[in-house]
Parts: structure tokens; C-alpha cells; sequence
């Protein structure tokens, strides 16, 4: 194994300090990551107090594959995103267990709960504005339909494959748009978010990182956002009621804000999709051109990625997250963002199976595990988990994910 070959030469302690596990070595120079969390380093551990420290001692006997995971770490440029040794919490579309998601007002009380990252659904408005919607058909997220100014832009396009009936935001100017004001997706659900319909209007992405810079400079506090760009195959070639043809590709609008903001540090950014090419081609050619380099993250559900569908690429999520499938990602992303029942599945009366392996062989394939989408109603939950939401919160977190999207980002909080 590589840390027979690397600690034989190279003699480590392991110290425990601030929540964290450090290296120190005198490893190679090109061997850069010193910190590691703690589920990370060996299944055998011995401890030993000194100095207000704890000494952690390896033996080559000991040494585990999870010290060879380092090294793909180190040499895919990745580490690990963990917070004093805990998982991220993303505000999934900000608290929107609280508020209509994608407001700013569900983006404010979501950092406001301790979210680290907010994560921004991004779509295209007929002038080329991102903005934040789940989809880009609103119907269910804004007032449109009860505004007679706007019955003639209805009509039905094929998005992704399938033939959907209602307003688009590509066929909207941003002027167009900010007349509109957002309503709770589920009001039958959340019952108590329906107070706060037509409140709120429909945010930018620059209106989203100014809230961030604006938080960072009243509080210090560095929040982090984790857009997702929503139907990239379709925005490069969208239908629009004028009948134009342009492009509205949604990877040149998302690099080109996050440079003209100034918003791109490594550290404070996520982009993510569920397909497969916009990562691996243009977003990673697009940040090139630009002389910047922020991590990726490939959404992983139960179907195919469309752009495969649109090519006739056979493949589906299932082949992308086998151990050659996941060594793949890891040419190009940083991690992957997986629904939940991918690594904690039910049988078919939504009563808990055992987990899947998902969450290691990410791991040594030198990838980020960040999973969706934790809610507290019980309609969301296995059997065993209804009723005691942090049940499932915290056994995700036992099994060693690095984040996790939540509706309820007040959950964590109360937890700890």
C-alpha cells in the first residue's frame, strides 16, 4: 500500500486540536493535506494525553485505505469541506421550510439559523438575468396566472422530454419578472409559509451575493452559495414565444456574474447540476478562460441525466455512482450531491433498509458526499425516522457525509 511505502520514510503523529485531527509529518512537499476529519483516518485508534492534546500513534500495521484516499485527494486538488468536524449545512433554496423558497427573505433567515451554504436554483429570464426559481415554469411559485397582463405569455414547451403547460421565465424580461411576487410551493403542506405569498418578489443572483457580501460585512461571517444550474441542455437551445433562437446558455451567465461580483473564492462556492457535460466541458472550460477554479458537484438521483437522454447515451446515475462510475466524477468534480435514498434506502413500505456503501466508495474515490434533501414532515421520512426528524439527520452524519441540503436549517441548531 501507498502509507506502507510513504510512512516507512516518513514517521507521523496524529494530534487532535479544535475539533480537528492534524497531520504532522514530514511528508513530501507535494503532499499537501494536513487536516483530515476524524472518521477519516483508522477503524483501530490508541490514544495518549500530552500537552492538552490528544496524540493519536499510527502503526504501519494499522495503516487503513483511508490514508490512500488522502493522496486522491491531494492529487484531484480536493479537501474536505467539514465545519469544527461537522457535515455543511446548505439551506436547501434557503429556510424554505419557513419561507417561499427562493426569496431573499428565506435566503436572510437561513443564514440568520447558521446555514454555511444557501443554494440558489438558477434559471434565465428572455434578457439573460439569472435568477432564482426551482423551475423555470412558475406557476406554482408566483402569481402569474392571476395577473391578465401576462395570460397571453402561457403556453406548453417540452423541458427535458417532457410537455409542461404554464409561464416561463425565458419568455419574461427581468423588468417583467420582479412584477411578479412569490407564493409556498406546497400550501397544502406548509400551511403556516402561506402567510408570507405575494410578500416577496423574485430575486438575481447579484441580489442573492449581495446579501452574502452585505451579511459578511456586518457580521464577519463568510457565508457560502451553491448554485444549481437547472436545464442547461435546454438553455443552450431554448423555445421562446417570439420565436427567437438565441442561446441562453446558463453556464456563461453564471460564471460571468460570479466574476463581475468578485465572488469567487474556492472556499465559497459549490456549482452544481444533474447533468453530466455542462460540468465536465463547459463549466470547467469556462473557469479556465477565466482564471478561476471552483469546486463541482454532480447531482446524482433516480433517473438519467438528460443530456445522456438527449445523446442517447444509455448510462443512468446508477452507472455514474459504481466505483469506476465515481473515479470518473472525480476527473472533473469535486464531489457528489445524492438523494438521500441512495445511501439510507426504504423497501417498498417505506420501512429503512440497511445503507449502502455509496458514502465510502465516494470517499476513497476522493469525492465530497453532500445529500438531499432533509425536511421534518413525516411524509418525507422512512417509518423510523417519522416523527424524530433528527433521527435521520443524525444517522447520516454517523455514517460520515460532508453536507447535507435541508429545508430546516433551525434543525441542526436546536441539535447542537
Amino acid at each position: 500500500m501507498y502509507c506502507q511505502r510513504l510512512f516507512a520514510r516518513n514517521p507521523i503523529q496524529i494530534f487532535y486540536k479544535n475539533y480537528k485531527y492534524i497531520i504532522v509529518t514530514t511528508l513530501p512537499d507535494n503532499f499537501k493535506i494536513k487536516e483530515i476529519a476524524k472518521e477519516k483516518i483508522m477503524k483501530r485508534k490508541h490514544f495518549m494525553k500530552g500537552s492538552g492534546l490528544f496524540l493519536l500513534g499510527l502503526s504501519l500495521a494499522n495503516c487503513s485505505r483511508e490514508i490512500d484516499s488522502l493522496e486522491r485527494l491531494n492529487s484531484n486538488n480536493k479537501k474536505l469541506q467539514l465545519t469544527n468536524n461537522r457535515p455543511l449545512q446548505i439551506a436547501h433554496r434557503g429556510a424554505s421550510g419557513f419561507r417561499p423558497e427562493h426569496t431573499l427573505a428565506a435566503y436572510q433567515l437561513a443564514i440568520e439559523l447558521g446555514a454555511d451554504f444557501i443554494e440558489p436554483d438558477l434559471v434565465s429570464t428572455s434578457d439573460g438575468v439569472l435568477v432564482a426559481r426551482h423551475e423555470n415554469e412558475i406557476s406554482t411559485t408566483t402569481n402569474v396566472a392571476d395577473l391578465p397582463q401576462f395570460s397571453d405569455h402561457r403556453t406548453t414547451k417540452s423541458i427535458d422530454g417532457s410537455e409542461i403547460n404554464g409561464w416561463f421565465t425565458e419568455d419574461f424580461t427581468l423588468a417583467e419578472l420582479k412584477s411578479l411576487k412569490a407564493k409556498e410551493r406546497l400550501p397544502d403542506l406548509r400551511t403556516n409559509n402561506t402567510k408570507y405569498d405575494l410578500l416577496f418578489t423574485i430575486p438575481t443572483l447579484e441580489e442573492i451575493i449581495d446579501l452574502v457580501n452585505k451579511v459578511e460585512a456586518e457580521t464577519g461571517r463568510k457565508i457560502g452559495i451553491y448554485p444549481e444550474t437547472k436545464h442547461p441542455t435546454y438553455f443552450d437551445r431554448p423555445t421562446f414565444l417570439n420565436g427567437s433562437n438565441q442561446s441562453l446558455s446558463l453556464e456563461e451567465l453564471l460564471i460571468d456574474t460570479l466574476v463581475t461580483k468578485n465572488f469567487t473564492q474556492s472556499d465559497r462556492v459549490f456549482i452544481q447540476s444533474f447533468e453530466v457535460t455542462n460540468l465536465k466541458r463547459d463549466l470547467t472550460s469556462l473557469m479556465a478562460q477565466n482564471g478561476i477554479k471552483l469546486p463541482l458537484i454532480q447531482l446524482i438521483r433516480p433517473i438519467s441525466p438528460y443530456d445522456f437522454i438527449a445523446r442517447g447515451d444509455k448510462r443512468t446515475y446508477r452507472d455514474l455512482i459504481t466505483k469506476d462510475g465515481l473515479r470518473e466524477i472525480a476527473t472533473y468534480a469535486s464531489g457528489i450531491g445524492v438523494a438521500k435514498q441512495f445511501i439510507l434506502p426504504v423497501d417498498e413500505n417505506n420501512n429503512l433498509l440497511p445503507p449502502t456503501s455509496l458514502i465510502e466508495d465516494a470517499h476513497e474515490a476522493g469525492l465530497l458526499v453532500h445529500v438531499w434533501t432533509l425536511r421534518n414532515e413525516d411524509v418525507f421520512l422512512a417509518n423510523q425516522h417519522r416523527g424524530n426528524p433528527d433521527a435521520e439527520y443524525n444517522k447520516l452524519i454517523e455514517l460520515g457525509i460532508d453536507g447535507y441540503f435541508t429545508d430546516f436549517p433551525k434543525t441542526r441548531i436546536d441539535n447542537n
